[in-house]
């Protein structure tokens, strides 16, 4: 039992310079984190394998060094690896994985000093913007409980929000970090394409969607350890611009005067939420307050395009995933939910020229977005379309049960596709602002600066020139200066 009391008053860099000051020590950190996912994980399910016997023989062995050293972290269950430690992605068809090799960010994390005691929950494959794998069961919100804290990097913003550590690694292919960091009241920055490493178990995810960072409860930590984790590897298909500063330098940076650019409605639909136009229109108030130049954006994209083209590149992932799962053999549905299924079929069913389409729309999404950036310095949206949603609100009613049982035993191509564009509708919803930058590559983060009527977190999305994280650790700086939001916690009220 860990007696160290203050530990949840800290971020991961506060925590470190206790260690490095010799005030605490890096047993106590990892005891206090232990005793707290003990505590909050039963009922959270935010943790789903736990490490501790390996983090706590690497603390008695020497207090770990580097920027972050002693400081308790979790990864997330998906793609990134640790050699020997189960990975199942959630989904039944891994759920007696377990790899032999570590990933180089997981190496990069532990070479920065944390202490990994566990992997985190996410939905089958990453695929959903809510956590609730039919293999380990639904995250749940600490904000409120029958809600869910987003996907797929639920399990570890439930883990952050909640007090187990100060941050966690999370990964974002369509939202999946700026989803939880809004739906928990955390930040959550996405890194420009090719920022961060992916392999070597990947060369890349979903076609350059897809990037790894973290959740956290304090800028500064992103930014110390996106400073800290960095940087290309041999063979990377993409690599990002240089940073022209640290990461953390730049959060403690005036940002200047901007020219803000603020979308008020949806970026893929206009079905956004009161409580969320409202986060945008007190945001873009006081962004106004801040000195920035502040007008209205309309984005110049097509949504259905580059809503199908997104769609195409997931199910042709999912099916090349699901085929390497199988190494050889024919894959066995019943390792996977229906819903996943399926969605490999389609996969399975489009044609490379739809794929090569795709692709294409998603690099004319870039060139037009890199032309609106020549005019503005940030786009400004809401993370989300609605505050956090119900356990279960996004699962399939009766009807789509049947229809996808159905597509399941005879998947024809038509009503395979039409199929696939309503269960697509229906997961994007939720999320309409988030995909676009995966698509372009940008960087985007989200802010936790408002709060619902009944006291759920909404989140605030701010996007940034390609290769340009500086500009959005400023502003977002400035931010967290002028609305603070680390001392409200699930349970204490504002």
């Amino acid at each position: 039992m860990s007696d160290f009391a203050e530990y949840e008053s800290y971020d991961a860099v506060g925590l470190a310079k206790l260690v490095a000051d010799r005030s605490v020590s890096a047993s106590e950190l990892v005891a206090a984190a232990i005793e707290r996912i003990e505590r909050h994980n039963p009922g959270l399910n935010a943790v789903v394998t736990k490490t501790y016997n390996r983090g706590l023989a690497r603390v008695n062995e020497r207090t770990p060094e580097g920027v972050f050293g002693g400081v308790p972290f979790l990864i997330k269950d998906l793609d990134l690896h640790l050699a020997g430690v189960p990975s199942t992605s959630g989904s039944r068809a891994r759920r007696w994985f377990v790899p032999q090799v570590t990933s180089t960010l997981a190496e990069r994390y532990e070479a920065a000093g944390l202490v990994i005691l566990g992997t985190t929950n996410t939905p089958e494959l990453g695929l959903a913007p809510v956590t609730e794998p039919e293999l380990s069961g639904a995250t749940l919100n600490p904000w409120d409980t029958s809600r869910t804290p987003g996907g797929s990097s639920g399990g570890s913003g439930a883990a952050v929000a909640s007090g187990m550590v100060p941050m966690a690694h999370a990964s974002d292919g369509g939202g999946s970090i700026r989803i939880p960091a809004s739906n928990c009241a955390l930040f959550g920055m996405k890194p420009t394409r090719g920022r961060t490493p992916v392999g070597p178990a990947l060369s890349e995810m979903w076609n350059g969607l897809g990037v790894s960072h973290a959740l956290t409860r304090s800028v500064r930590d992103s930014a110390a350890l996106l400073d800290a984790t960095a940087g290309p590897e041999v063979g990377a298909p993409y690599v990002a611009p240089p940073a022209s500063e640290s990461n953390l330098s730049a959060v403690e940076t005036d940002p200047g005067r901007l020219r803000i650019g603020i979308v008020r409605g949806g970026i893929f639909s206009d079905d956004v939420d009161a409580e969320c136009r409202s986060a945008v229109h007190s945001t873009a108030d006081l962004l106004h307050d801040l000195g920035h130049t502040v007008e209205g954006l309309e984005l110049p994209i097509d949504r259905r395009r580059l809503k199908e083209a997104f769609l195409t590149i997931v199910a042709g992932n999912v099916a090349a995933t699901i085929k390497a799962h199988a190494e050889g053999g024919k894959p066995d549905p019943a390792g996977y939910e229906l819903e996943t299924w399926v969605l490999a079929l389609v996969g399975r069913k489009l044609t490379a020229e739809d794929f090569a389409l795709a692709l294409t729309a998603a690099r004319d999404a870039g060139r037009a977005m890199a032309a609106v950036m020549g005019q503005f310095d940030v786009v400004v949206t809401s993370t989300l379309a609605s505050p956090p949603l119900p356990i279960g609100a996004l699962k399939p009613t009766a009807a789509e049960h049947r229809l996808m049982e159905t597509l399941r035993r005879a998947p024809a191509k038509p009503a395979l596709l039409a199929a696939f564009r309503q269960m697509a509708d229906k997961v994007l919803a939720p999320i309409p602002n988030t995909p676009l930058f995966n698509m372009t590559g940008q960087p985007a983060m989200s802010v936790p600066l408002h709060w619902s009527s009944g006291g759920l977190p909404v989140g605030v999305q701010f996007a940034g020139r390609f290769g340009d994280e500086a500009t959005l650790f400023r502003l977002a700086g400035q931010l967290e200066q002028a609305r603070p939001w680390f001392h409200r916690r699930p349970g204490n009220g504002s």
